[in-house]
């Protein structure tokens, strides 16, 4: 039996110090690139450009929509700026997320315009997945930064403290 196992039930005990945090669709397996981390990182890339493919279709029927409806130019183009806009704003958005921790305040204010859009993120995630898990890069830095941290605080406490010889004051 190993010192990092449990003894009761021979079962990895978890390791001291700060644990990475889980992305969504690769949990840990980002730390060292195990347990399948390629192909979640193809399944990611492949299912968000499928979905932003559908999301266009289904924009494209909202659009014949307009144009039954006869709403007239304007309004129809008014919708296809808006969206594009609104795109384009949450593909900056989502691509700066990756490497920043975004402002909860901020977050929630663009809620409506996330969500109109919705295309922009996909592909965001789309592009970014081509290179690494989404979010890989800040989460690995806050990691190894927390690591690092902990390193220094264990190494400091070292040694039997009631040991320690005092200065006098003279």
């Amino acid at each position: 039996m190993s010192a990092e196992e449990n003894p009761a039930n021979g079962t990895p005990a978890t390791p001291a110090g700060p644990q990475p945090e889980p992305l969504r669709f690769f949990g840990t397996t980002w730390v060292d690139h195990s347990r399948g981390y390629a192909a979640r990182r193809l399944g990611v890339a492949v299912g968000s450009l499928a979905a932003a493919a559908a999301a266009c279709f289904v924009l494209r029927f909202a659009y014949q929509g307009l144009q039954i409806a006869a709403v007239g130019g304007f309004v129809s183009l008014l919708v296809v700026v808006m969206f594009a806009v609104c795109s384009a704003l949450a593909f900056g958005h989502t691509w700066g997320s990756f490497s920043t921790r975004p402002d909860p305040a901020r977050q929630s204010s663009l809620r409506g315009l996330l969500s109109i859009g919705f295309v922009g993120s996909l592909l965001a995630y789309f592009f970014r997945s081509l290179t690494e898990a989404p979010g890989e890069k800040l989460h690995r830095a806050e990691y190894e930064q927390a690591r690092e941290e902990y390193d220094r605080r264990v190494t400091r406490r070292s040694g039997n403290p009631s040991r320690k010889r005092r200065r006098r004051d003279a």
